[in-house]
């Protein structure tokens, strides 16, 4: 299979390619690391990309959090101006096949229990609570204490910063592209991805690279609210054999299908910071108390329907993982 990979230079996108070529397929890097006329937003370039091409795995996008809505426009025109003009150029060009690098942020919070009142979605944290350090967010109708779970592709979106509803919005528009088309379009909400090759010193970087630049700094992690927020940390070479198998496996023609892409084994993001630290032998982390708007408390992914309609499963372990990202390379933002 020849496959485009956009974003084939990235982190992620870098590890899509080697992987389908350990697989036998050909990947073709379509990225502005390699050339910089290779613009997803760039309709003549995507269409002589597409030449020859069996199917596109979209890994172009700017990602993290940025800061607040001054960057807005650039984060809508990289990702659902570039994702909208690499559709069109697909239609045009007969490309039916698409596996789309989402994200388990167009949830917003993680899946929430309250003990009188069931299965609840609390909104976005007050300041003032984030202020008075009540990081918990209570349930929404009667103010006492949750409990997180995992959350499964069914889940309301609720997308709660620009990037977010950015990632839903690439979703929106490959569900019309299948339609229209009758394509197979794959959606795979990463959670936390790290591992080799993850920027370093970026704020758009995630917060393993965070943590990972502090200590080659010779520096503290500097952990967030109380470190004890939990997420899905999975290891980039399982996302990118996921990507894989959804170009591999078939798909439902006409629809997108949306699949949680974690590692199934929620960690607190001290308990990565702590792990970090010891496998690198570094500094003890700090726990600062500090917060980003936007931020979410808890979401950690049930990504049993991954497994069992693809077969797809992670091979790397967190404790393995943390080590091999302690002492590999990174790369410059």
């Amino acid at each position: 299979m020849r496959v485009l990979v956009t974003g084939g230079a990235g982190f992620i996108g870098s590890h899509v390619v080697a992987t389908l070529r350990e697989r036998g397929h050909e990947a073709v890097v379509f990225d502005v690391r390699e050339d910089p006329a290779a613009d997803v937003r760039d309709a003549a370039a995507v269409r002589r990309a597409l030449a020859g091409v069996d199917a596109v795995c979209h890994q172009a996008a700017k990602v993290g959090l940025g800061n607040g809505v001054a960057d807005a426009a650039d984060y809508v025109s990289h990702n659902d101006l570039g994702t909208a003009v690499l559709l069109a150029a697909m239609a045009e060009a007969g490309v039916r096949t698409l596996v789309l690098a989402g994200s388990m942020v167009v949830y917003g919070e993680g899946r929430y229990a309250c003990a009188r009142h069931g299965v609840v979605r609390p909104g976005p944290r007050a300041v003032a609570e984030l202020d008075a350090g009540r990081f918990e967010p209570p349930c929404p109708v009667c103010g006492e204490d949750l409990s997180p779970g995992l959350v499964r592709e069914d889940a309301p979106a609720d997308p709660r910063n620009v990037y977010a509803t950015t990632k839903l919005a690439q979703e929106h528009l490959a569900a019309s592209w299948a339609r229209c088309t009758g394509g197979s379009a794959v959606s795979l909400r990463y959670h936390n991805v790290y591992g080799p090759g993850m920027p370093r010193d970026t704020p758009y970087a995630g917060v393993a690279s965070f943590f990972r630049s502090a200590l080659a700094r010779g520096e503290s992690p500097r952990v967030f609210e109380d470190g004890r927020q939990r997420r899905d940390f999975v290891h980039v070479r399982d996302v990118a054999a996921a990507n894989a198998v959804a170009l591999e496996a078939p798909a439902a023609s006409g629809a997108l299908t949306a699949y949680n892409t974690g590692s199934g084994d929620p960690h607190t993001v001290g308990e990565m910071a702590r792990a970090l630290a010891a496998a690198y032998g570094g500094p003890e982390p700090v726990v600062t108390g500090e917060y980003r708007l936007g931020d979410v408390r808890h979401i950690t992914a049930d990504s049993s329907r991954l497994r069992a309609e693809s077969g797809w499963k992670p091979e790397t372990g967190f404790e393995e993982g943390m080590t091999e990202f302690a002492r590999a390379g990174m790369r410059g933002a």
